[in-house]
């Protein structure tokens, strides 16, 4: 493995705090056999080469994360047509249906799930676009491929960061795939998520992280109980604004960074991460954005 590959120093063992409420087993079995189904359904639908409306993947997203647990709160919304880039800061694996509930997209996902055994198959039937990370000199073809497709109208969700993070920190996001936006002249959507309770404050369970399992994580996520998914959809960033792709990654990750939850990596007495003062991506402590620049945000379709 290359030792330029981006990773997070958490780890489920130093990160994931088991704090708010828990689901009793009957309930979290309920939940768990839901969620398989739902995925099956996905598969299934994937396998026979049904042609899906937008309307019906979004739905679908939506079902799944609830099945878990999980409420949805959505604000703001992204462009329903034409090429779009929309990178987010990634926590967990309800991320990707998360971001597929606001816009259906081509996931830019590394290689090794290729490799999968059956799964991979179907992802990349599903239309994933690839991305080798140990080849750095493979980089430029990927970059041309995701702008063939952003030229093609299509959306490509992207998480720059290349690694997840509990969500008490967040990585630096890699200039690479926003020179496809720059490429194909199309706009990039940030996307900031965050998990919190209801009752407030910020939840670590849907974080899937370090030597953490598939199955060990969505088992503690519809173990949980009282855990929102807060999705917010920031303004869109037009490519003709930022000079390069250096800039327009400042862009986007300046407008994910949560003031609140999103904070500087300090190591952690365990070898995770700890609160720290808030920093936006340029290293300095970053600002609310205006009322007027968020978009005013639709009611969510379930949570």
């Amino acid at each position: 493995m290359s030792g330029w590959l981006p990773s997070a120093p958490c780890s489920p063992q130093a990160c994931v705090e088991a704090t708010g409420p828990v689901a009793a087993l009957p309930r979290a079995a309920a939940r768990f056999t839901a969620v398989v189904a739902l995925v099956a359904v996905g598969v299934l639908v994937r396998l026979v080469g049904l042609r899906v409306p937008p309307g019906v993947v979004r739905r679908w997203c939506r079902w799944t994360v609830r099945a878990s647990g999980v409420r949805i709160r959505i604000s703001g919304a992204a462009p329903p047509t034409g090429g779009l880039l929309l990178v987010a800061n990634h926590v967990s694996w309800l991320d990707i249906p998360l971001l597929g509930a606001v816009r259906p997209a081509r996931m830019l996902a590394k290689s090794d799930i290729r490799r999968w055994p059956v799964l991979g198959a179907l992802v990349a039937r599903g239309g994933t676009l690839f991305i080798e990370r140990d080849r750095i000199r493979a980089l430029p073809e990927t970059v041309a491929r995701v702008a063939e497709v952003l030229r093609g109208g299509a959306a490509v969700v992207a998480f720059p960061e290349g690694s997840t993070w509990c969500g008490r920190a967040q990585g630096r996001f890699r200039r690479a795939v926003f020179q496809a936006a720059l490429d194909a002249g199309v706009p990039v959507q940030p996307v900031r998520l965050r998990y919190r309770f209801t009752g407030g404050g910020a939840s670590t369970a849907p974080a899937y992280v370090g030597d953490d399992s598939l199955l060990a994580s969505v088992w503690r996520v519809v173990s949980a109980g009282g855990v929102v998914a807060e999705v917010d959809v920031r303004p869109v960033i037009d490519p003709a604004g930022p000079r390069d792709r250096r800039a327009l990654a400042g862009a986007a990750q300046t407008a994910v960074v949560d003031v609140e939850a999103m904070v500087e990596h300090v190591p952690g007495p365990r070898g995770g991460c700890r609160g720290a003062r808030p920093r936006s991506a340029t290293g300095s402590r970053p600002r609310p954005a205006p009322a007027t620049e968020i978009a005013s945000a639709p009611r969510p379709g379930v949570g």
